[in-house]
């Protein structure tokens, strides 16, 4: 669901009256060296490829201090000296080691160069502790505006979280920070107060304890992982789970809640395997059966952390209680366990290399929510819920941001690009076609990073499509298309407007409730729509996210 942030990377904010959504950071034209050194894909980070992190650290909530090291396992892909990590402020870096050695490191804001004394051989796999420690940036909005929430529960227990999607893995903990590198696998070790729990990403390995009121709990990730996907949540924890029957094999399900909310979670949380079923029905196998999937409650909305999704929506159907769409299906459904879990597939297993590409986990997201109602309520309740999210859109700036300075497009990502997608599915008019296409996607890209560029070749491939001006037209631009068209007679002329050159997306009309497609371009064409001498009533079909004026 990201520089300054404004708004989740799928979360929505919602008046009295009106939802507005915008993209998580503030879209900024004046970029900065720094924006770069985050964005950018430096000679300081090409040459290594990640194999492993082992991130260690104790948290102590009273002082809202965290301390400890990564420690970075990687393969040399060509021989280069000096090594970009990035943390950023108010944490610092303390020491570098490799193999026994401190090394030097010089630091450009908060992108760190860490300069390596020993020879680095092609296909070597090498490794280096990262020590670090500070009061970590607090979370003024969490997630839109994250770090670290600091919270206690009703009873007075900490009640502890991180959330950095946009803002960066960074923020709280050192590491690559760029989208196009996923580590194969990850331990997570957390040192807490004794009379808490961590929960964080995979599987719990053991739970060791220690002599001064603590103890620590060590995860494993068997799976690559994106850095924002990492997580802990610390709180007075109950747990609850279940095993799932699903397409590869028993799935763990557990479920991590405060104790005063367990009868609640209890009812709420039986959402979570309609979610498995319907999502593996369009979507293919869950991404991450060696790690299982939890969901756990924090102090915050909620995020899609692999793994380990978050969930604040306070046990209740809709966004916080309200539907999105306006249509009434939006309260069918727990948007958070929904719309969090949907990312499971579109963020978590197919993953976008650079921010500028989040439609990629953000358009499907969205767009999974209509395909869950049309799993359980049908195509009718599907199609008036994608619908009724048009009224959220805005239309401000392009759904794709500008590369290489870690800068994501507009918000209109969520439910313009899953009009998006609404759209082509309609034009592909094969409902079967179109679910082994999304399940097509997760499986030719599963467990990679990826750019729109190899998700619209896909698209356009399986599909059989001329989809590319649809692409360029929703993504690249925020002119939606309107259609023209006049009545004269059994005679209907017809052409694009507000499009760019070359648009030419057939749609389809109904004649007198008869249907009919049509290939507009952008000058006018006519047709005979009827035989009779009378006037045909033309209606345009409503599951084209386009605008209609009828000119008379």
């Amino acid at each position: 669901m990201n520089k300054k942030l404004i708004i989740s990377a799928f979360f929505l904010i919602i008046s009295n009256t009106i939802f507005a959504q915008t993209s998580l950071f503030e879209h900024s034209k004046n970029f900065t060296h720094q924006d770069s050194l985050r964005g950018t894909i430096t000679p300081e980070r090409v040459w290594w490829n990640l194999t492993y992190y082992h991130l260690d650290i104790a948290v102590n909530p009273d002082k809202k201090f965290i301390q400890g090291k990564n420690t970075v396992q990687y393969t040399v892909l060509k021989p280069h000296n000096v090594l970009q990590i990035d943390l950023q402020a108010p944490l610092k870096i303390t020491k570098v080691v490799q193999n026994g050695r401190e090394l030097k490191v010089t630091h450009q804001g908060n992108a760190h160069f860490i300069h390596l004394k020993e020879t680095q051989k092609i296909g070597a796999v090498n490794s280096l502790d990262i020590y670090y420690k500070g009061h970590p940036k607090v979370a003024k909005n969490a997630p839109w505006d994250g770090g670290f929430t600091w919270k206690k529960d009703k009873n007075g227990n900490h009640f502890v979280a991180t959330s950095c999607q946009g803002l960066g893995a960074s923020v709280w903990w050192p590491n690559k920070d760029h989208m196009y590198d996923e580590v194969d696998s990850m331990a997570i070790s957390v040192r807490v107060p004794k009379n808490l729990m961590d929960i964080s990403n995979g599987k719990l390995r053991n739970i060791e304890q220690h002599n001064d009121g603590t103890k620590t709990y060590h995860w494993f990730v068997n799976n690559p992982i994106n850095n924002y996907g990492v997580n802990i949540n610390i709180g007075n924890y109950v747990h609850f789970s279940e095993k799932y029957n699903g397409k590869a094999g028993i799935l763990n399900m557990d479920y991590y809640v405060l104790q005063d909310n367990l009868s609640k979670a209890k009812k709420q949380f039986k959402e979570a395997p309609k979610m498995m079923k319907a999502f593996e029905h369009w979507f293919g196998k869950y991404p991450f059966y060696k790690d299982g999937y939890k969901l756990v409650e924090a102090p915050y909305l909620g995020m899609e952390h692999q793994s380990s999704v978050t969930y604040g929506n306070n046990f209740e159907n809709g966004y916080l209680g309200r539907d999105l769409s306006g249509t009434g299906w939006g309260l069918q459904f727990d948007f958070i366990i929904i719309h969090e879990s949907g990312h499971e597939w579109f963020a978590n297993n197919i993953t976008n290399k650079d921010i500028a590409d989040m439609w990629i986990h953000e358009s499907f997201t969205a767009y999974s929510e209509s395909l869950f109602l049309d799993y359980y309520y049908g195509k009718k309740a599907s199609k008036e819920y994608i619908i009724g999210t048009r009224k959220n859109i805005k239309n401000d700036i392009p759904i794709i941001g500008q590369y290489d300075v870690n800068s994501e497009g507009s918000g209109d990502m969520y439910y313009k690009g899953a009009n998006m997608l609404h759209t082509i599915r309609t034009l592909l008019n094969n409902d079967e076609k179109w679910r082994q296409i999304l399940r097509g996607l997760n499986s030719v890209f599963y467990h990679k990073t990826v750019t729109t560029k190899q998700v619209e070749a896909y698209l356009i491939a399986q599909s059989g499509l001329d989809l590319s001006c649809i692409f360029d037209q929703y993504l690249r631009t925020i002119k939606i298309p309107v259609f023209e068209y006049k009545v004269e007679n059994n005679e209907i002329s017809y052409r694009w407007k507000n499009v760019i050159e070359g648009f030419n997306m057939p749609i389809n009309i109904l004649v007198d409730k008869k249907n009919q497609q049509l290939k507009p371009t952008e000058n006018w064409q006519k047709t005979i729509v009827s035989s009779d001498k009378i006037t045909a009533k033309i209606t345009v079909d409503e599951n084209f996210y386009i605008d209609i004026k009828n000119i008379k």
